[in-house]
């Protein structure tokens, strides 16, 4: 009986000991991951405020500056079909690759010469982004334990809002004060590290099933997927509408100096964080369907509150910290559940989440113009926000209500 009780002992400690090792890899495999992720959100986001630096620098105007925003989104929206092509390799060879172009990339943006090779440059550093997130995504349910897919595809996230907390400040103030080539060599730095934090932590995993080329297209056939991508391209533009306007909005509206807007932009990101880790934790724990469409119903009732209160300050740095958090505590849950939905496509379902809501970024920010010029003055892209926050509610309440009442081949 004693000798039974003992190895009964040595065993249960065998296995806690195998339980933890497997939750460190996993942790590690998530964390450089988010390297990643955070290289490709400073990058993203940074190039807004530095404008006119790089206009200086290589004497042209900022309309053609203006453009290698636009050559970046080129480079998302083109780099996520190669999936297609890519969809053989094993997910870790996959994402070594997508490391080296962050790296690549960003190196040669940093080293450009003339206009022409930065332009090109920066299409080369937007060709891993959508893949690095679809990709990832797989890759984070696959390590996962039961239950917490959410949670691990909120932790890939996670490194796009740590960018915007501290990584895209950090990257504007050295540009002003230094130079703009520095961040990008930095960021070209953090690049190689992903690579090599890859090549250590992340586990080899087997590539998907191969379904061929038409099959990875045939989970557009199905409602699911669409309604996914509604949520996001809508639920996304609600918000940047208005964001998009944020520092004239803050100053010329609400009456806070210039000087401010740096405090603001970290409140920004600080709500970014906050809703994208809390939205992980519920949607495991409850549905993440259902918490995306409470999210975009929120947001409905939010976007006129915005409006209302654009010129009281208190008010105004409350929304400025709920308003990203609701934007991200849609991003996770969605990217997690598109792979859930894209059954044979799963990485070209990820890459279109990226897709969509770069797409959706340019759209927000085009109709949140549109309104200020009409003379609805400068608080009016929160109440352009109204109309797209319904429509992502809705398409996102669908989405749920089918989960729940629909078997799943019919989704």
């Amino acid at each position: 009986m004693r000798h039974t009780i003992t190895h009964f002992y040595v065993l249960l400690r065998a296995e806690n000991k195998s339980t933890l090792r497997k939750k460190i890899v996993v942790k590690k495999s998530l964390l450089s991951l988010a390297f990643g992720t955070f290289a490709l959100g400073i990058v993203e986001f940074g190039m807004m405020g530095i404008l006119s630096d790089i206009a200086a620098d290589l004497n042209i105007s900022i309309v053609k500056a203006g453009h290698l925003i636009s050559a970046y989104s080129a480079g998302v929206a083109a780099g996520a079909p190669s999936l297609l092509f890519l969809r053989k390799l094993p997910l870790r060879k996959l994402m070594l690759l997508l490391a080296a172009l962050i790296a690549i990339g960003n190196a040669m943006v940093a080293i450009s010469p003339n206009y022409g090779f930065l332009l090109a440059a920066r299409f080369l550093a937007g060709l891993p982004h959508g893949a690095f997130f679809g990709a990832g995504a797989i890759v984070c349910s696959r390590l996962a334990d039961p239950g917490k897919g959410a949670s691990a595809v909120a932790v890939l996230i996670g490194g796009m809002t740590v960018a915007n907390l501290v990584g895209v400040p950090a990257f504007t103030f050295s540009c002003h004060m230094l130079s703009w080539r520095l961040p990008f060599g930095i960021v070209a730095i953090v690049g190689a590290a992903t690579f090599i934090a890859i090549r250590c932590w992340v586990p080899i995993l087997a590539p998907l099933p191969d379904s061929g080329m038409k099959g990875q297209f045939r989970f557009l056939s199905k409602p699911g997927p669409w309604l996914i991508y509604a949520g996001v391209f809508f639920g996304q533009a609600s918000v940047y509408c208005w964001l998009s306007y944020i520092a004239p909005i803050m100053t010329r509206v609400a009456g806070f100096p210039e000087s401010s807007m740096t405090f603001i932009m970290v409140l920004v990101g600080a709500g970014m964080v906050f809703g994208n880790f809390y939205a992980g934790r519920l949607s495991d724990r409850y549905s993440a369907s259902l918490v995306t469409a409470v999210i975009a119903t929120l947001t409905v009732g939010m976007m006129p509150m915005v409006y209302l209160f654009a010129s009281s300050k208190i008010p105004a740095l409350l929304f400025a910290f709920l308003a990203p958090a609701l934007l991200f505590g849609l991003g996770g849950p969605l990217q997690y559940l598109i792979v859930r939905y894209a059954k044979g496509g799963e990485m070209l379902g990820g890459a279109g989440i990226q897709i969509a809501f770069n797409v959706s970024n340019a759209t927000a920010a085009a109709l949140g113009g549109a309104v200020i010029r009409h003379g609805f003055g400068l608080a009016s892209p929160a109440l352009a926000g109204i109309p797209c926050a319904i429509i992502g509610a809705i398409a996102l309440f669908i989405l749920h209500h089918r989960e729940t009442h629909t078997i799943p081949s019919t989704r």
